[in-house]
């Protein structure tokens, strides 16, 4: 059992993903260990361990709050009429403002969520649920000669096609370099545009 106040508990909570946050913009997920975020907050770090067994936790509760920011985005969204060009622009701009939560995506999820106690994964769950249902919800309205299956359809390409975006808007050198020798072409997209484009083409 955790001691202090909510309010603490919370703080503290909130302290730690921060801390991952921060070393999340320049090392990558396997380099971020638990000593690592535990020099990053201002309490010891078996501290840490009153909160999240494993760094997978970690990463899960940042990938939540990810989601929850960017469910907050489309419900936004939705507030706006919007045909399905301009539906997708929107969604496009406010997958620009996600990079971490596309980065976390091109990150391997299964080890995340196998190394996370249920009770982490089922709030991570809630998290992108909610996003699920709020990206449904503008589909439904931008969207609305579609029945309930082509829906469905439309839903799971578009968040197969997100999955995909930031690995290609950020290819490395090496990666670049790799795929020209192999003969593939390659060309230079921001998540924007690779969104806008993509997603105007689902949403047909």
């Amino acid at each position: 059992m955790i001691k202090g106040t909510p309010e603490l508990i919370s703080e503290r909570r909130e302290e730690i993903i921060s801390a991952c946050e921060k070393l999340c913009q320049t090392m990558s997920f396997r380099e971020i260990t638990l000593k690592e975020i535990g020099g990053e907050v201002p309490f010891s770090r078996p501290t840490i361990y009153n909160y999240f067994q494993t760094k997978e936790e970690i990463f899960l509760a940042l990938f939540e709050r990810e989601y929850r920011t960017w469910t907050k985005d489309l419900e936004e969204i939705g507030k706006r009429e919007a045909d399905a060009a301009s539906l997708a622009e929107a969604i496009a701009g406010s997958l620009e403002k996600r990079e971490l939560m596309l980065r976390l995506l091109s990150v391997n999820l299964y080890d995340m969520e196998e190394n996370s106690r249920i009770e982490r994964l089922v709030e991570f769950k809630k998290a992108y649920c909610a996003s699920v249902k709020a990206f449904d919800a503008l589909l439904r309205k931008a969207l609305p000669d579609q029945n309930g299956e082509e829906r469905l359809e439309t839903l799971v390409s578009a968040f197969e096609f997100i999955h995909g975006v930031y690995p290609y808007a950020n290819s490395t050198k090496k990666q670049i370099e790799a795929m020209k020798e192999a003969g593939c072409r390659y060309e230079k997209k921001s998540i924007y545009e690779l969104s806008a484009a993509g997603l105007k083409k689902i949403l047909r």
